[in-house]
Formats: C-alpha cells, sequence, structure tokens
C-alpha cells in the first residue's frame, strides 16, 4: 500500500539532484507532487519521469528567492492539486569559498535562497498543513565540519535552517504539524562540482565516510524522506537527521 496515497507535496530545487529524488520517492508512495525549480525544462525531467512510474505531478517555475514566486508556488499546488500536506525545503545556492573571498551578494544569495526561502514557504504553506502537515527542511553535514574553514557562509545559512527548524516544530506541533530537517551526502550535481572542482578535497571527506560512499538520491534520500512523511514517523518532530553513512556526529 503506497503511504502517502491521497496526500500532495511541493518540493523546491526538485528539476534536478536530491529534490528531483525526494520528489520522485514522495511520488512512488502516492503523493501528487508540486515539483518546483527556476529552470521549465528540468522541471518538464523530472515530472516526466514521475508520470512514467504512473505518479501525478506538476512542474512549477519559482525563484526561491522571489517572495510573490513563493506565494504562487503555494497557490497553484493548493488550487491544481487540490492542497497541501508536505513541504520539502530543498532549493539552495551555495556560498562556498573562505570568508575574505565569498562576496557580500553570494553569502545573501546563499541566505535568501535558503533560510528566507525555508521561513516565507514555511509561513505560506501553514494554514495549508494543518492538521495533518509535514514539513522537511534541508541543512546539511558541512555545517558539522570540524575544520569550518572554506564553509563559514554555506554552514550558517544551513544552521540558521535548522533553528528555524526547531522552532517550527515548537511552534507548530499542537496544530498537527511536524517539522524536521535532514542533512544528506548525496550524488547530486553539487556534489559533482565539488569533486571536480576540489577533487584531493572531496576523495578525503569520502574516505571519511563509515560506509565508504556516497547517497544515491532516490534511493537512500528520497526514499527516507517519503517514510519520514508517513505515519510510520507520526511521533518524529523537531529532529536534524544526518543521511550520511555515518560520516557527521550530531549531538
Amino acid at each position: 500500500m503506497q503511504r502517502l496515497q491521497n496526500k500532495v507535496a511541493l518540493v523546491t530545487g526538485a528539476g534536478q539532484g536530491v529534490g528531483q529524488g525526494i520528489a520522485l520517492a514522495l511520488a512512488a508512495e502516492g503523493a501528487a507532487v508540486a515539483v518546483t525549480g527556476r529552470t521549465r525544462a528540468k522541471l518538464d525531467e523530472t515530472v516526466a519521469g514521475i508520470h512514467e512510474r504512473g505518479g501525478s505531478a506538476l512542474a512549477v517555475v519559482c525563484d526561491v528567492k522571489d517572495p510573490d514566486a513563493l506565494a504562487a508556488a503555494v497557490e497553484t499546488t493548493v488550487r491544481e492539486l487540490g492542497g497541501l500536506n508536505i513541504l520539502v525545503n530543498n532549493a539552495q545556492e551555495v556560498p562556498l569559498g573562505a570568508l575574505d573571498d565569498v562576496a557580500d551578494d553570494a553569502f545573501d544569495a546563499g541566505w535568501q535562497s535558503g533560510p528566507m526561502a525555508t521561513f516565507r514557504l514555511m509561513k505560506l504553506a501553514h494554514p495549508w498543513l494543518r492538521g495533518d502537515g509535514c514539513i522537511v527542511n534541508l541543512a546539511s553535514p558541512a555545517a558539522m565540519r570540524w575544520d569550518a574553514a572554506g564553509y563559514g557562509c554555506y554552514g550558517a545559512v544551513k544552521e540558521a535552517i535548522r533553528q528555524l527548524t526547531r522552532a517550527a516544530a515548537c511552534e507548530w506541533a499542537s496544530e498537527g504539524i511536524r517539522t524536521n530537517a535532514i542533512l544528506p551526502l548525496a550524488s547530486s550535481p553539487a556534489m559533482a562540482w565539488w569533486t571536480r572542482e576540489r577533487p584531493e578535497e572531496a576523495e578525503a571527506f569520502v574516505a571519511t565516510v563509515p560506509m565508504q560512499r556516497i547517497g544515491d538520491c532516490e534511493q537512500d534520500i528520497g526514499r527516507f524522506v517519503a517514510t519520514l512523511c508517513s505515519e510510520d514517523c507520526a511521533y518524529v518532530n523537531g529532529q536534524s537527521i544526518a543521511l550520511d553513512g555515518g560520516q557527521a556526529r550530531i549531538g
């Protein structure tokens, strides 16, 4: 039996990578999925993949840094798919680099696409999620690194998302809304870029993963998110869960 039958999900940044894997996995469990992102062609690819498997999906072009676009995405999802039960805040521009090297506009883009977009979307979705809603926000194990050199700005925006997650979990649980964060390590375009641009650093990092592999966007990350949004995890709230083969220690 599909565990998310009759549920509606909105996933940001779902045209590729982790967001796409999550969208595919949610649809496989029966959810109708609003697939959002900036590039229509990528969204159409994800939607086509869901339709090929017999699932239901809708492409919604949305730049998460634009508050009006976020409001329109929620409105379109509710109107076209009949409601909203699951929100996944995945989209993120990554401000990587040493503090002296990250420009103000790059840090601001990371902030606007990460914590601000998460904050805005959670509030926009809040009225529709009451009763049986589930929010999954994406943080990062990069913020758990013992050596934060080169990851200060990226870690900062991701840790802000974790704090927003915890606040929502405490404030909205009485309304039937669960909110959790995941910290994934996956074979995404971002991971491919890192491996290409910083091969020695990437190789050394992968060697620290106890399971000695990088996660699959759908099978390892998406399927866990689908489980987290199901009744099987009805008592899980306010948690930060690393999906990284055991690399990070969250205490």
